[in-house]
């Protein structure tokens, strides 16, 4: 039809129809779609904002966009700041959140949860006590308002006091009976002898009848503070958030004078007992123990620990510990790294051969600090190293390449486990290597430890450090981190962690570039120093290793238990640690 009205109009000779025909040519050749301008993403940090507000109490957003938002308070607690009053109540008021407030009913604060339709939770840890919560949108307000009631105005009955303290009592029993579980506990006290993160996690046994009311009020007191406070809100608008956290926490006073705050990243309660519930939440690696039965038995016949509260008798009463809070002095003193060496009684044999029993060998040394130039070169050595299980459904991403599985668990048949772990905290750090052996195979197991961790240091031969498995290491660090962070609760958690420790959220694109910029000089180097015993931490360690170990029995091998001698002689002629 077109054309034909065209050749029409130019056959006749009239020129202004065809004119008009050949603009409406012209014009319908050179229309386009409709377009939007779509603005280029932002890096999250971009979009993060943090102001204090005048009582102390920092708030911090990240208004990423989504369906989902989340609201955390971090309060700079936790069982490092501890003295032997304090012992263990961080492991209880943990267990008492959310229950009756001031303004609300247990019932009450138990629907408006289950209305929320989302995650929340507290969770207390060496360095930190955090509340938090994911829920949609629109629910943020009811979610702030929900963490602002059982944080700021708890009534903390006598009934409560008591039935958490039951409930602690069973989790210990529990975790004792799991030797993956309590052993990481015995590490820390070991490694930090008597002192800040050398606290016990867990409430002690002991402790469970000296705490009371009075005892979780001092607490509160001491650690629920402003300034020591920090109030994050992820996929919300800065403006909204400042708003919601002048409401809820805007008139929060503290008691007494000001104290000085400090934090750093480290393992939760809640990663010792979720074991137990299937449930994941927070960041620490596992190990083993002994039964419970036997526990307080253990502990009190250790040496190493008669000073420490998880060692006092079960006749102790409450007159015995003075009723006083933590001094400035105290509260801000560094992580005094001493290691040391721990050995439980030995298991023995399993009646049933489906469940056999395997010896337990932990090997660490002082780590560095969360806030250390050199974090991502010993990062990117855990993941180098790796490890797992001798049973894995195997697949991409999960580790099989890495040093612990091709060398050690691929090559001996009577490794059950060898995991790298890295435990980074404000101050201080623990490294090294946890392992599950067939009874019988202590030295050797001990020896393939220490021949792994020697390796990262040589400069030359098979052994040394190969540019494939350092850029592999790299990449799976960096894949690991950015996965991580598509978490709602991961991202929360990881703003207010931040903010506690730095002042400000690192980008995430300057910690894949610090990453990617590590060379094999740079992995060695903080190899040597960190199995070298070579650390210098403000605490000033010794650079012992620390180890702790407990033997299983089998009823057709004997097997002489190593001594605390014999051990450090043969770490010391790999070359490992500090004498």
């Amino acid at each position: 039809m077109f054309r034909a009205c065209s050749s029409k109009y130019l056959n006749r000779g009239l020129t202004s129809p065809a004119r008009t025909c050949a603009r409406t040519f012209r014009q319908l050749q050179t229309r386009t779609l409709a377009s939007v301008n779509v603005p280029s993403p932002k890096e999250p940090t971009e979009l993060d904002q943090i102001t204090r507000l005048p009582n102390g109490v920092r708030v911090a957003s990240e208004a990423l966009p989504g369906s989902f938002a989340g609201v955390g308070v971090y309060i700079e607690g936790g069982s490092r700041f501890e003295n032997n009053y304090l012992s263990g109540v961080s492991h209880i008021v943990d267990r008492l959140a959310f229950h009756s407030t001031e303004n609300k009913t247990p019932e009450q604060i138990q629907e408006t949860v289950e209305s929320l339709g989302g995650n929340v939770q507290c969770v207390s840890s060496r360095e930190s006590i955090m509340y938090q919560a994911a829920t949609f949108n629109s629910a943020i307000p009811m979610a702030t308002e929900l963490l602002a009631d059982t944080i700021r105005f708890p009534r903390i009955t006598d009934e409560e006091v008591a039935g958490e303290l039951m409930t602690a009592e069973y989790e210990i029993n529990e975790i004792w009976k799991k030797p993956e579980l309590i052993l990481p506990e015995l590490v820390h006290m070991a490694a930090f002898k008597g002192n800040t993160l050398g606290n016990p996690l867990l409430c002690p046994r002991e402790r469970i009848p000296e705490i009371d009311r009075s005892v979780i009020r001092t607490y509160r007191d001491t650690f629920y503070r402003p300034e020591r406070t920090v109030v994050a809100f992820a996929g919300v608008p800065h403006s909204e958030a400042v708003q919601l956290a002048s409401k809820f926490f805007g008139d929060m006073q503290a008691h007494g004078q000001p104290l000085l705050s400090r934090t750093g990243s480290e393992t939760s309660i809640d990663s010792l007992s979720s074991d137990n519930t299937d449930a994941s939440t927070s960041s620490l690696s596992s190990s083993s123990s002994s039964s419970p039965s036997t526990s307080s038995s253990i502990m009190s016949k250790l040496p190493l620990f008669k000073s420490l509260s998880t060692s006092a008798s079960h006749n102790a009463s409450i007159s015995t510990t003075p009723a006083i809070a933590p001094t400035l002095e105290e509260l801000t003193m560094p992580s005094h790294y001493t290691g040391g060496f721990v050995a439980l009684p030995p298991q023995p044999p399993s009646m049933n051969p489906n469940q056999p029993v395997f010896t337990h060998i932990h090997l660490a040394f002082e780590g560095l600090p969360i806030a250390s130039d050199d974090i991502y070169a010993l990062a990117t050595l855990n993941t180098l190293l790796g490890g797992g299980g001798s049973f894995s459904a195997g697949g991409p991403g999960k580790g099989m390449y890495s040093r612990l599985y091709t060398n050690v668990l691929n090559q001996h048949a009577w490794v059950e486990s060898c995991i790298a772990f890295n435990h980074s905290y404000t101050d201080s750090g623990l490294f090294g290597i946890s392992a599950q052996c067939v009874p019988g195979r202590t030295q050797q197991m001990l020896d393939v430890m220490c021949q792994e961790l020697r390796a990262l240091t040589v400069d030359t031969g098979f052994a040394a450090l190969g540019h494939v498995e350092v850029n592999r290491a790299k990449n799976q660090l960096r894949s690991s981190l950015l996965m991580n962070l598509e978490s709602r609760m991961v991202e929360l958690e990881d703003l207010g962690r931040q903010v506690q420790v730095h002042g400000r959220k690192i980008p995430v694109q300057e910690m894949c570039r610090k990453i990617e910029s590590l060379t094999i000089h740079d992995l060695r180097r903080v190899a040597k120093q960190v199995v070298g015993g070579l650390v210098q931490n403000n605490g000033k360690g010794s650079g012992a290793p620390t180890v702790v170990l407990q033997e299983a029995q089998h009823q057709f091998i004997s097997a002489k238990q190593m001594s605390w001698e014999e051990i450090q002689d043969r770490i010391y002629k790999w070359g490992l640690g500090r004498r």
